[in-house]
């Protein structure tokens, strides 16, 4: 049986995915912030009939990230498919591109570039010595997608998405399959989601997001895995 494992695993994204991979025959790595939580969130998908283990891990924290890593592959033996689905709280966003300054970056950029960069190579010279897995990135507005309400992320998701498509180009050929899922919109159950339901003031006037529901981004990233074809993969930006 092969293992996924989702590090920043939230009931958006991380469920969508867990959900159909494990309907396929994966068994799931549940690994988040809180331990607790990571605990109910796999009871939840343990109940679906979908084999689970949770870990509790700050993946924006190198030392955790290498360690709950190494807590998985011990458990469930080697990560076929890792998807880093991690994402800021709104709290941390800079509403204005010209209110972004170096502090406001930090959390932006250790959790979204610094993150994807520690797991990557934690995670790619024993699938390139295997010759085969693959890496998943999460993301949304970036130099591709201006969303300057978001102007701080957005920054730090276009630093993410350089260096994903460079990493991709360098592992081609490897059996090592790269992807970015980009998506511009609200998912549905997701912590965002319920924060800007709560407090629409965050969204600037006039502006109307559309949203996803979290089962299309696990097919869409289902897809990715199985065919292999494309790097970057967008969902429900705007026209």
């Amino acid at each position: 049986m092969s293992t996924l494992a989702i590090f920043g695993y939230g009931p958006g994204l991380g469920a969508g995915t867990a959900q159909h991979f494990g309907r396929n025959g994966f068994r799931i790595a549940v690994i988040g912030r809180d331990a607790a939580r990571a605990a109910e969130r796999a009871a939840a998908l343990r109940a679906e009939g979908i084999e689970v283990e949770p870990f509790a891990a700050d993946i924006a924290d190198p030392a955790q990230l290498t360690e709950v890593i190494g807590s998985v592959e011990e458990k469930l033996g080697p990560i076929d498919v890792a998807l880093h689905a991690a994402a800021a709280d709104m709290s941390v966003r800079r509403p204005s591109t010209l209110d972004v300054d170096q502090e406001s970056l930090d959390v932006p950029f250790a959790l979204k570039l610094y993150s994807s960069i520690n797991l990557t190579r934690a995670l790619a010279p024993a699938m390139i010595a295997r010759g085969n897995g693959t890496l998943l990135f999460s993301s949304g507005a970036s130099e591709e997608h201006l969303q300057p309400y978001l102007a701080n992320m957005g920054v730090a998701l276009g630093a993410q998405r350089a260096y994903i498509r460079q990493v991709a180009a360098e592992l081609d050929g490897t059996g090592v399959y790269v992807g970015l899922l980009a998506i511009g919109s609200l998912i549905e159950h997701s912590a965002a989601q319920r924060i800007v339901d709560a407090n629409p003031d965050l969204i600037p006037p006039g502006l109307v997001l559309p949203r996803v529901d979290n089962a299309e981004l696990g097919a869409h990233l289902w897809r990715m895995y199985t065919e292999r074809d494309t790097v970057e993969v967008e969902v429900g930006f705007a026209s």
